[in-house]
């Protein structure tokens, strides 16, 4: 039994007729009933009663016609599928982020993939830097949105595609004596306490912000470290200290801190989509092209 025996017979039971069904299938009537009596004679059973006019099915023939139908439904299923994945319009891609891409161009490259590719199923990892890095490197993730490294860090396995630009701005209590100002200069916090990603997790936050800090004649009293930008605010609310942080921190809504821009000139951070560069994958590309297509939009 070939696939052409079902719909050969799906037509048939259709038009509960022989012409008709020839017609729509674009074959002659006598083949086509030749192949409704082989089908029959192959199961072992009589699929149509052929005794009056219109054709009408027998028992089996009614049983065996949503079998058919139904098989052909998983056929056609599984043939757009695999066009889809050809395509790079479905499959599954690991993607990791820190909380500046949660931030800022995150949601909007997530929104645009599920809208026009709603069968590519993304599993999602907030991961540091440091981490996205080495699961890149082992295959854990397909691709990370994190800050662009040191160049020492692109040692040519890893492909970047710069999405974001962005300065720092300063984060203090709403009851820091410089809250009122609208602007501050950093040698004006070199007496505070500072609260800074860690060190240990080789961020280049913390060096970037340390070396800021020490350009404007002091070195940080960093009295607390924390990972997630999110914890870094609520120790910032507490008046444990104040902190530097890429300007995306402006769209969080923060009860007690209150985000000021620097007169200082600062280093522009590059939020970059980072993918390993021997990965395969025409989803991955797809992607990809989605982050190319956003960013340009968001930048017009």
């Amino acid at each position: 039994m070939e696939l052409r025996h079902l719909r050969y017979f799906v037509a048939v039971a259709e038009a509960s007729n022989f012409s008709r069904a020839a017609e729509r299938l674009h074959i002659a009537q006598p083949p086509l009933s030749k192949q409704i009596r082989d089908l029959e004679a192959e199961l072992g059973v009589q699929l149509l009663d052929r005794r009056g006019r219109p054709l009408k099915l027998t028992p089996a023939g009614s049983v065996f016609l949503a079998e058919a139908r139904s098989i052909l439904a998983q056929v056609d299923r599984s043939i757009t599928a695999a066009r889809q994945a050809e395509r790079g319009e479905s499959g599954q891609l690991t993607v990791g982020f820190n909380s500046s891409a949660a931030n800022s161009i995150l949601s909007d490259v997530l929104r645009a993939v599920r809208s026009s590719f709603g069968d590519i199923e993304l599993v999602l990892q907030e991961l540091t830097a440091r981490q996205q890095l080495e699961a890149l490197r082992k295959g854990e993730i397909d691709v990370g949105f994190m800050h662009r490294f040191p160049i020492e860090e692109d040692d040519g396995t890893l492909n970047f595609l710069t999405v974001l630009r962005e300065s720092f701005v300063a984060v203090l209590p709403e009851t820091h004596p410089l809250a009122t100002r609208t602007e501050i200069s950093l040698n004006q916090l070199a007496g505070d306490r500072f609260i800074l990603p860690p060190s240990h997790l080789g961020t280049n936050l913390y060096a970037q912000i340390a070396s800021l800090c020490r350009q404007s004649g002091f070195e940080p009293n960093v009295i607390q470290e924390a990972q997630w930008m999110q914890t870094i605010l609520s120790l910032v609310s507490a008046g444990m200290g104040v902190t530097l942080l890429p300007e995306n921190v402006l769209s969080l809504q923060r009860q007690g801190v209150v985000s000021r821009g620097l007169l200082d000139e600062t280093p522009v951070l590059e939020m970059a989509v980072v993918w390993s560069s021997d990965r395969v994958s025409v989803v991955l590309d797809t992607f990809v092209r989605v982050t190319q297509e956003v960013t340009r939009s968001s930048g017009d």
